[in-house]
């Protein structure tokens, strides 16, 4: 029995859409599901819409995401060419076999007449489609007009009356009205094939089992069956993923903010994160995961732990709303998780490290460390440590005053940790230790936490928020620490 072959087919006119990314994530999953093959097809017939360098792109950022390709563009294999532009041939051999068999016709109208006839039709209520003016031309009337020059598409010759029944695998049997559907292009003036012709015959050729789409190609769904019906080819199962959508519930764009895959990962997004994000877009785990499915952590899916159970029928039929807090959450995670070496690797393009600081390995460890739990996405790094990296901070001194403390008794207070800091060595300054002597001190005093270490945190970091000021005194060391907090009391 041949291996199901499923197949992702990008367009090269622009970044990755995060929509597009949960369509080639499950297209991915099912062929692991089914032990089956993956397929790179570049489906590039709108090129006036290409966008340069968008192909080399599109790998980069596939690699990234950890999805890998069992042959395809750049990849290889026995089915190509796998690029469309390069199979013009292919189309001409099945274009032919169609127009021979009467189920497609050359359409000669102008685009000022196809416009005069729209406008007709809405001024008639009528729906749009094609009235069909060119379907009855005979071949001699059809060579005449090539000859004379006249340019000229190909049409689908569809069924005028009667249902088109379609079967889907997530949402089963659907009927479309012949009437509604219109004879659509195949071929374009310039010979170029139009994405319903090239996909079908790309399909069939490459072999392919299941095909992968979005929702927003049902209305094709028929015009694509009954194509393979015209050519006598079995059709492959079609599996139609709902959208996913804002928070309005209408269709994730541009207008949302940021869509595209590269805008997440130039924010620090990890792959992990996206993966686990986009997979649970329209799927559940909680049918086949084990453990707790009440708990949040419930959803905590590496690549190895989805692929061991996911089940294309599972999808929902119904839209899924990009939670960009949900996504936070994920990333959160796992940054969490990471190794602290490699959690600083891929921290330090965003840090704004300066001076002898900035280049100081061990420095950036332990600042990089300090700030991970408190990390949604690695680009924060930057304004959550650059003070770490300053020679002297630059704040407003109304910062250092606690609730309703005076300027004198703020002074006074710093006084005192500063006092306290100095009576600790040097080689017993951790985290552990300077909490320790200072809250003993406060509480021996009888006094509110709170009154000391607000000003302190604020001398350290020149912040409101930032982590402990035990955590941040133990990064900077004895001697730093102790000079911000004496120029804090300057500041008073």
């Amino acid at each position: 029995m041949t291996k199901p072959r499923l197949r992702f087919a990008p367009s090269p006119t622009g970044s990755l859409h995060v929509g597009s990314l949960r369509t080639v994530f499950f297209a991915y999953l099912i062929a692991k599901q089914l032990d089956g093959q993956f397929i790179l097809r570049v489906e590039d017939t709108d090129q006036k819409r290409e966008v340069e360098g968008a192909i080399d792109g599109l790998l980069d950022i596939l690699e990234w995401i950890g999805i890998k390709f069992d042959e395809g563009y750049s990849f290889g294999g026995d089915y190509g060419p796998y690029i469309q532009s390069e199979r013009q041939e292919i189309y001409n051999k099945y274009l032919k076999e169609l127009l021979d068999k009467g189920e497609a016709y050359h359409c000669f109208c102008t685009p000022e007449r196809l416009q005069k006839m729209r406008e007709d039709q809405q001024a008639n209520k009528q729906a749009p489609r094609y009235d069909r003016c060119c379907c009855d031309l005979s071949a001699e009337e059809v060579q005449k007009k090539i000859e004379a020059g006249e340019k000229y598409v190909i049409r689908q010759k569809m069924p005028m009356t009667g249902e088109v029944k379609v079967f889907d695998e997530i949402r089963g049997e659907i009927s479309f009205k012949a009437e509604d559907l219109d004879d659509h292009v195949l071929i374009k003036s310039d010979g170029v094939p139009t994405y319903q012709f090239a996909n079908v015959v790309d399909d069939h050729t490459m072999e392919i089992s299941h095909v992968t789409r979005s929702e927003e190609w049902l209305p094709s769904f028929p015009k694509n069956i009954l194509l393979y019906k015209s050519f006598g080819w079995e059709a492959p199962k079609f599996i139609h993923f709902a959208g996913v959508l804002n928070a309005r519930g209408g269709k994730l764009s541009k207008r949302d903010g940021d869509v595209s895959v590269e805008s997440y990962r130039e924010k620090g997004y990890l792959p992990e994160a996206l993966i686990n994000f986009c997979v649970l877009l329209g799927w559940s785990p909680y049918a086949k995961a084990s453990g707790d499915k009440t708990s949040k952590n419930s959803e905590i899916l590496s690549m190895e732990e989805i692929i061991k159970i996911f089940d294309y029928k599972d999808i929902r039929p119904s839209g899924s709303v990009f939670d960009i807090e949900k996504l936070d959450f994920f990333n959160g995670h796992y940054i969490r998780e990471m190794d602290i070496e490699k959690l600083v690797e891929l921290c330090k393009p965003y840090l704004k490290g300066k001076g002898k600081r900035g280049k100081d390995e061990d420095f950036i460890k332990k600042v990089v460390a300090v700030s991970q739990e408190r990390l949604k996405m690695l680009s924060e790094i930057g304004e959550l440590t650059d003070f770490f990296f300053e020679d002297e901070l630059s704040y407003d001194h109304e910062l250092l005053i606690w609730k309703k403390l005076t300027s004198e008794e703020v002074k006074k207070n710093l006084e005192q940790v500063a006092e306290q800091l100095t009576l600790i060595p040097e080689d017993n300054w951790t985290r552990a230790s300077i909490e320790d002597a200072l809250v003993t001190y406060i509480k021996a005093k009888d006094e509110k936490v709170g009154n000391f270490l607000w000003p302190m945190r604020v001398a350290l970091t020149g912040k409101k928020f930032s982590p402990s000021p035990f955590e941040v005194a133990e990064v900077l060391g004895k001697g730093e620490s102790l000079e911000r907090v004496k120029q804090g009391i300057g500041k008073l």
